[in-house]
């Protein structure tokens, strides 16, 4: 049995100290339970290899006694996610998962670390994109689909997608709704590849909100019922601030690093129409106390002055899209400092699909009608401002993640808009303070922090459209050390 003391770990065996376990297995075992250990237990090494399958996992070579291993780029040219431009030619050792070392000069192998060079050619080394907005459980799966399919299924499909997302160069991603606990921790442990997951857990809705997808037979809902949204971990509706406080507590106790409420009217949504506000603000307070207890903080979307006002008297520190905003509202949030995550939404070839007339091609068009004032607005006041893409069930849609970026090409330079996908974005992840799930500095080529990185061919910053190509402009990609693409000779 493997049993936490304090910040130790201690085998125990008939109240002895265990001689038996292999040190490479005790490893493992305590990687896969990271994400439980907040709880205080784990499972026991052969116990939960052999629960899961994992017995022919290989064993990390540092627990094997290996040497650790490192990375040297040689000749690249630097987009260290601040500067507005490209450094000289420089060398950038990684060690384990961090940056090491970052020179002019030559960098010698150290003699303690297995290295791998790659000779970067003059090519740029840049931190690893963040998505600020995303729903890695939801984005490739129609809509009809994730509420009538198998949550196995959706479960393999959202595999899939995490592993394509890191394949275009995303390695951290901040997700605002869904059951992406278990992606989560089978990424963190290695099971499968993808990005770093920032999960919000269920996004937390009124009755007939924007996260209320009952079907109008459902109603009246019979008390204690659940919906099936509700009980793969999607969505939680909450009608009063102790539901909302409830919710809010078993999201993070589940391992939420932030928390996700529905608070004004939605485009994909059935019930409300676009200018609805939800929730009262004793109701949103409920999940901000919630939320500051656990050191982290609430997100809401919201496309309204009304529905924003209300968020921010509550004490919510993140406005997720808000297009339809005014100035005098936008003021108000550079008075308190909230953060503004918003989404390049145009009428294009990545807008959902709605049928003419319809009610949501009406709010759609509505809500579209709004992207460039608020991107106007957000500049002009200074607000903190991030990025994301919000893709939902739609596989092409989300392939186009690069794209997306790129779009903010109509309101930014090259160079802020890679800013606001690196070092702007890991900002925000980092305001779930303890709740983080990870350790240390991200969105930044600097000593010392996280060596999430990619080899990108050419320069993004004279020609930003190198981003929509990873396949071809991504030579390499790295997260927290490790390479998961290398085309570099």
């Amino acid at each position: 049995m493997v049993t936490r003391l304090g910040s130790k770990y201690q085998h125990l065996v008939d109240g002895s100290a265990c001689k038996c376990c292999d040190p490479g297995l005790r490893d493992l075992t305590l990687r896969m339970n990271d994400d439980f250990s907040r709880r205080e237990f784990f499972f026991g090494a052969g116990a939960a290899l052999a629960t899961l399958g994992l017995g022919s996992l290989p064993i990390p070579a540092q627990a094997q006694g290996a040497k650790p291993k490192g990375v040297l780029f040689e000749n690249v040219r630097i987009f260290d996610g601040v500067a507005d431009k490209l450094s000289a030619s420089m060398n950038v050792l990684v060690v384990g998962k961090l940056i090491k070392s970052i020179s002019a000069s030559a960098i010698p192998a150290p003699p303690d670390v297995t290295l791998t060079t790659v000779k970067g050619g003059g090519r740029t080394l840049m931190p690893g994109l963040i998505d600020a907005h995303t729903h890695i459980m939801f984005a490739t799966v129609p809509q009809l689909a994730v509420l009538t399919s198998d949550i196995g299924f959706i479960n393999v499909a959202a595999v899939k997608a995490a592993n394509d997302m890191l394949l275009r160069g995303f390695t951290s991603i901040r997700d605002m709704g869904g059951p992406s606990f278990g992606l989560k921790r089978g990424i963190d442990v290695g099971l499968t590849a993808g990005p770093r997951i920032w999960p919000a857990g269920a996004f937390i809705s009124q009755t007939g909100g924007h996260g209320d997808f009952r079907l109008p037979n459902d109603f009246p809902a019979r008390p204690g019922d659940f919906t099936y949204s509700e009980r793969v971990g999607g969505a939680a509706i909450a009608d009063d601030p102790d539901t909302v406080r409830k919710r809010a507590r078993e999201q993070l106790a589940l391992g939420a690093s932030h928390i996700k409420l529905m608070a004004g009217g939605g485009v994909s949504s059935v019930y409300d129409p676009l200018d609805v506000t939800q929730y009262s603000v004793p109701e949103l307070r409920a999940a901000v106390e919630a939320a500051e207890n656990w050191g982290t903080y609430v997100a809401v979307h919201a496309y309204t002055p009304r529905a924003v006002r209300q968020a921010i008297e509550a004490g919510v520190k993140c406005i997720d899209h808000g297009q339809l905003l005014d100035e005098p509202t936008v003021k108000l949030m550079a008075e308190k400092g909230s953060w503004w995550s918003l989404q390049p939404f145009l009428d294009d070839e990545d807008a959902t699909p709605f049928a003419d007339g319809s009610d949501n091609r009406k709010k759609q068009l509505q809500m579209i009608s709004g992207t460039d004032t608020a991107y106007k607005l957000a500049k002009q006041h200074k607000i903190k401002t991030a990025w994301g893409t919000d893709s939902l069930f739609d596989a092409k849609v989300t392939a186009r993640q690069g794209q997306q970026l790129t779009k903010l090409t109509r309101w930014y330079s090259p160079a802020e808009i890679l800013k606001n996908a690196t070092s702007t974005n890991a900002e925000l992840l980092a305001l779930s303070g303890l709740r983080s799930p990870y350790e240390g500095k991200l969105g930044v080529v600097q000593e010392g922090a996280l060596a999430d990185l990619l080899l990108v061919e050419g320069d993004p910053i004279a020609n930003i459209k190198l981003i929509e190509n990873p396949a071809q402009n991504f030579f390499v990609i790295m997260k927290d050390g490790v390479i998961y693409k290398n085309m570099a000779t």
